[in-house]
């Protein structure tokens, strides 16, 4: 038995020493990478808050370190929750940006587990139940909202690499932490040890292998957007009926990339019912809709946004032709007294808000500063 033990042990200490170097050589790469994206910062607070996981579950470090001591450690170690949440909105959204009330969420968390070990760990006061229930509630809440992420932006993505990574994530993201909650809750003083400890450290290592080898493998492309400022892109064609002379010189003369036939037509079929259909204006336009609105695979019409018009997110390339109207629109001295809010609802925002927001992240302007500003110019 304890040639059985100290072999375990030892087990355990390599398969926490390999999670630990996979974590830092993602974390390195991440930051070497893309340093400045919210994503690839989630992604490297997530692994760094791994690495202080994996030491401080490690059963000798949980038996012999004093409570006190193991206060900061356990607080990290329940932030990762947190953590993981923001690291999907990111990952999912290319417009995400980090809010206090991120930061907030992970200090709070973080400082409630790390009182709970300190100071209540084994009391049996109201208060100390109170707070034990919120810490093991952090997990659930965490991996719920983080589907809830995942759901609003999964159909509208068009990278395919990333869909099918994003979609490993989450799966074993959700199950890894609900599963690891259930076996806390099993165990004494919700400690791991043993058999338990060495699964659960076996399981990481291979989450954490299969997301190394995709994140390391995938281009910096597919997996993040480009350095510069996330925007609707403006569409490549003016609609027809806003400015036909524009419209006219766009589609003619639009420099398209070499292709097969069939995808030269897909292209073409797609510019047409966008620049002369306006099939932007269509309420909650989808990628399936838009599909079988041209009669063919989704994939396709997928790869076709994503590799040859070279737009990421499906939503941000109805948007660009949504904004490209307004911008028109707004810039037209006949049309100076049409209201703002009439203006996006023709063109196919549900409603001023969004419009707003879209139309400022495209041109750093609302739209009432870029009319007054365009027609100041006529």
């Amino acid at each position: 038995m304890p040639d059985d033990v100290s072999l375990l042990t030892l087990v355990d200490a390599a398969l926490r020493g390999m999670v630990l170097a996979l974590a830092m050589l993602l974390a390195t790469t991440l930051w070497r990478d893309r340093p400045r994206l919210p994503a690839a910062r989630a992604g490297v607070a997530m692994t760094l808050g791994l690495c202080v996981q994996v030491v401080s579950s490690t059963p000798t470090f949980e038996a012999l370190v004093p409570l006190l001591w193991q206060a900061p450690w356990v607080g990290v170690s329940v932030g990762n929750a947190v953590l993981f949440w923001i690291f999907v909105q990111a990952l999912f959204d290319d417009e995400f940006t980090l809010r206090p009330v991120h930061v907030a969420t992970w200090l709070g968390v973080a400082a409630l587990s790390g009182l709970n070990c300190a100071v209540l760990a084994g009391s049996a006061s109201v208060l100390a139940a109170v707070t034990l229930g919120l810490q093991r509630a952090v997990p659930l809440a965490c991996a719920a909202l983080a589907a809830v992420a995942a759901a609003a932006h999964w159909r509208a993505d068009l990278v395919e690499p990333r869909r099918r990574l994003r979609g490993f994530i989450l799966i074993t993201g959700i199950a890894y932490t609900l599963a690891m909650l259930v076996a806390r809750l099993a165990s004494p003083h919700g400690r791991l040890s043993g058999i338990t400890a060495t699964a659960d450290v076996s399981i990481l290592l291979v989450m954490l292998s299969v997301v190394a080898a995709r994140m390391l493998n995938l281009g910096a492309s597919d997996l993040f957007p480009s350095l510069r400022s996330a925007m609707p892109p403006a569409c490549s064609v003016i609609p027809v009926e806003v400015a036909p002379e524009r419209a006219k010189s766009s589609v003619i003369n639009l420099p398209l990339p070499s292709a097969d036939a069939a995808e030269e037509r897909l292209a073409q079929t797609l510019q047409r019912l966008m620049a002369t259909e306006r099939a932007y204006r269509t309420e909650d336009l989808t990628v399936t809709s838009l599909a079988a609105r041209l009669a063919v695979p989704e994939y396709r019409l997928r790869r076709l946004i994503n590799q040859r018009l070279g737009h990421r997110n499906f939503n941000a390339y109805v948007n660009g032709w949504r904004l490209e109207e307004a911008r028109v629109v707004l810039a037209d001295p006949a049309r100076r007294e049409l209201p703002v809010l009439s203006i996006a609802l023709d063109a196919g925002f549900q409603s001023i808000g969004p419009f707003n927001r879209a139309f400022k992240a495209a041109t750093g302007l609302t739209p009432s500063e870029f009319r007054q500003q365009e027609l100041a110019d006529s």
